[in-house]
C-alpha cells in the first residue's frame, strides 16, 4: 500500500475510533444516570471504550509513526466533531 494510502486509512480509523470513544462516553453520561446501577455503567462502558481505542491505536503504532499520528490527528477531530454534534442549545 501506498503511504498516502496508509495515512489516510489511519486518519479514517482515527476518526471511527474517536467517535466510538467520545460518542460512547456521551451515551454513557445521558443513559447511565437514569439506572439503579449508574457505577458499573459507567466501568463497564470506560473499560470497553479504552480497549477498543487501544487496540486500534495499537494496530497504527505498529505501522509506524507517521500512521499513528495520523491516526490520533483523526481521534482528535472526531473529539471536535463529538463535542461540537452534542452541545445543548442554549
Amino acid at each position: 500500500m501506498s503511504d498516502i494510502g496508509l495515512l489516510i486509512r489511519a486518519l479514517t480509523a482515527g476518526l471511527a475510533l474517536g467517535a466510538v470513544f467520545f460518542g460512547g462516553l456521551w451515551w454513557t453520561v445521558s443513559h447511565a444516570l437514569t439506572t439503579t446501577v449508574p457505577g458499573v455503567w459507567f466501568g463497564l462502558s470506560a473499560l470497553l471504550r479504552m480497549a477498543v481505542t487501544i487496540i486500534g491505536l495499537y494496530y497504527f503504532a505498529r505501522l509506524g509513526l507517521p500512521s499513528l499520528i495520523a491516526c490520533l490527528c483523526g481521534l482528535l477531530l472526531a473529539r471536535g466533531a463529538v463535542s461540537r454534534l452534542t452541545r445543548i442549545a442554549r
